[in-house]
């Protein structure tokens, strides 16, 4: 079971858990109706396009991954090719065929980040290969498609309109920044295999620093002006707890050594704690 999360990368698979639920917990304060069997068949379905999109990277990445994370199953040995290929296309084939249930936002859900983490990763486009357009894939994936379209998903599944409340869409601006920020952060430490394979991420046009500050201060302006506008829609809980979370990642950045591969990492890891912290105070207050 350990093998599989490294290879499912537990914190994408909490990450996708966490923004499914909170979306859901708002569509059911907004419609006042509820339905589990929905809620664990949309979570089933995204979890295996998951670990598809995942799995993918690590196919596609094997060598890269030897030097920059060679605790990865398929870096390590821990999974064969073959084995990847099998959990990728099984999680793959699940994923189409579960999402087709629950027409039209969750296969547009499906299929659409399906295509962004295949074109993310495979040849010969791997959009990953540019700095751009891998944010770009991170950004539409977390930031547009998984918060507007799972919740219209939710509400019409839930008998309600296809309409979007405005926390979502305060939501959905928070994340987009994130998606900016992870997508920048996640290659911090990894500049050393993606040098020697050509990957022309942010950190290495520029540098770590640059990559760190500008993120650090993307990151802090959207708290702070998402806890206004939270204020300004009557959430002022909500807003409270958004200050919260940039004071817990100005503590996780006076930890952070960018001279250390481990700090670096942890730095890295507690930024997406942050991004689970947005979507369980918007799953509470939202």
């Amino acid at each position: 079971m350990i093998t599989f999360l490294r290879f499912a990368r537990a914190h994408t698979v909490v990450g996708t858990t966490l923004s499914l639920v909170a979306l859901y917990c708002i569509a059911v304060r907004f419609t006042g109706a509820t339905d589990h069997l929905l809620l664990a068949w949309t979570l089933f379905s995204c979890l295996a396009a998951n670990v598809y999109i995942t799995g993918l990277n690590q196919l596609t990445d094997v060598e890269i991954d030897r030097i920059n994370k060679p605790y990865l199953p398929l870096a390590s040995g821990a999974y064969s090719l073959r084995t990847g290929r099998v959990i990728v296309g099984v999680c793959g084939l699940l994923a189409v065929l579960s999402c087709l249930i629950y027409p039209p936002y969750l296969p547009l859900t499906v299929l659409s980040s399906l295509l962004l983490g295949t074109v993310y990763s495979a040849e010969p486009i791997r959009l990953k290969r540019y700095h751009f357009w891998a944010a770009f894939c991170i950004i539409a994936v977390r930031g547009l498609i998984v918060n507007l379209l799972l919740y219209l998903h939710f509400r019409t599944q839930l008998g309600a309109g296809a309409q979007v409340q405005g926390t979502v869409w305060l939501l959905t601006a928070v994340i987009l920044v994130f998606g900016v920020i992870i997508a920048w952060f996640k290659d911090l430490p990894d500049t050393e295999g993606d040098a020697v394979y050509g990957i022309r991420t942010l950190t290495l046009l520029r540098s770590r620093q640059w990559v760190y500050g500008a993120g650090s201060i993307l990151l802090a302006g959207t708290l702070v002006v998402a806890s206004g506008v939270a204020w300004w829609l009557g959430r002022p809980l909500l807003g409270g707890c958004l200050l919260v979370l940039l004071l817990g990642f100005g503590f996780l950045a006076s930890r952070l050594d960018l001279e250390e591969q481990s700090s670096i990492a942890r730095f890295y890891q507690g930024t997406w704690g942050v991004f689970f912290g947005v979507y369980l105070v918007f799953a509470v207050l939202g």
